[in-house]
């Protein structure tokens, strides 16, 4: 049987969620097995995740805000009482805490940002995952009874073809959190997180100030795109931290990256060269974003960046 843990937030799944229990079906039916998904929250219409090709959703109550330690405690009981030889999480800030405790408490084997359904013949069980900030992809064979995996987001889409399952309520068995939550400060809007957007449009000093970040998300509210940055940006305080992305902020692999004033360096390139179309706009010929470019402007940002805004909304009108 193969476990999911389905993240939620506010009474939501997550998008990753719905992306890791697809996951979770897909490797069910090449293991001739079932899949199931645990939540640990209310959920509202918590088992719409059978659309996603889970058969049962197990709600675990009474584990309160995340605790890596009391969660991985309760899920791994879960995947023993259910005699889950998969288990899968998402490639996120909890799963990847969360990857290494499931992995010892149950001896598994593990890999972690995994990209694409395991190969499963002749009673072997490979997976693989990029390494080298993109520049290669490494095959993993797993040769242990259980095996734990996280799935990269946005690594395949989600395919809604079943229907509601039915949801039953455990008590979590994960003991008392050594861990005490005073806050919990989310971010708020109304696109998706970066982790989890297939949209975004990203900036770095080639803007000269903060005062000049409207025409970034002008461009970034008409393509229904989140908004990010290169480190040096949230470095100086132009923007939040949460949206620094590269190789020490947030790596990300959306549909499209749009990139304007930042010259590429290879700390940068390493948390968004996974991005299956990369856009660059650099005045500099020379700036290395152009070479892992799929489509690059060399002209001032500020000319091209409101043209490409101006055309969205006259192919909207």
């Amino acid at each position: 049987m193969v476990l999911v843990f389905a993240e939620a937030q506010n009474g939501t799944y997550k998008k990753s969620a719905l992306e890791a229990v697809y996951f979770g079906s897909q490797t069910a039916a090449k293991l001739g097995t079932s899949c199931k998904a645990v939540v640990t929250e209310n959920v509202d219409n918590a088992g719409s995740l059978g659309q996603y090709g889970a058969s049962e959703v197990i709600s675990l109550t009474g584990l309160g805000s995340f605790d890596s330690q009391t969660f991985a405690k309760a899920i791994s009981k879960v995947a023993q009482d259910e005699g889950a030889n998969v288990v899968i999480v998402a490639h996120s800030s909890a799963g990847k805490s969360l990857i290494g405790r499931l992995a010892v408490r149950l001896n598994a084997g593990s890999v972690s940002a995994v990209n694409e359904l395991p190969e499963i013949e002749g009673g072997s069980f490979t997976v693989r995952k990029n390494v080298f900030s993109g520049k290669a992809i490494a095959q993993y064979q797993l040769n242990s009874d259980t095996k734990v995996l996280s799935l990269a987001g946005n690594s395949l889409k989600p395919m809604a073809s079943g229907s509601d399952v039915s949801v039953s309520e455990r008590a979590a068995e994960g003991g008392a959190s050594r861990v005490e939550v005073l806050e919990v400060t989310k971010q708020q809007g109304d696109v998706a997180p970066l982790p989890e957007a297939e949209l975004v449009v990203s900036a770095g000093r080639g803007m000269k100030g903060p005062e000049n970040w409207g025409i970034i998300e002008e461009l970034a509210n008409e393509l229904g795109a989140t908004t990010a940055c290169s480190r040096p940006v949230a470095d100086i305080g132009w923007r939040p931290h949460h949206e620094h992305v590269g190789q020490t902020g947030v790596a990300i692999k959306p549909n499209l990256y749009i990139a304007a004033g930042i010259s590429g360096a290879i700390q940068h390139l390493a948390g968004v060269s996974s991005s299956k179309c990369i856009v660059v706009i650099n005045k500099d010929p020379e700036a290395p974003f152009f070479k892992a470019a799929d489509y690059g402007v060399c002209a001032d940002l500020f000319d091209v960046v409101p043209r490409i805004t101006e055309a969205l909304k006259k192919a909207k009108a």
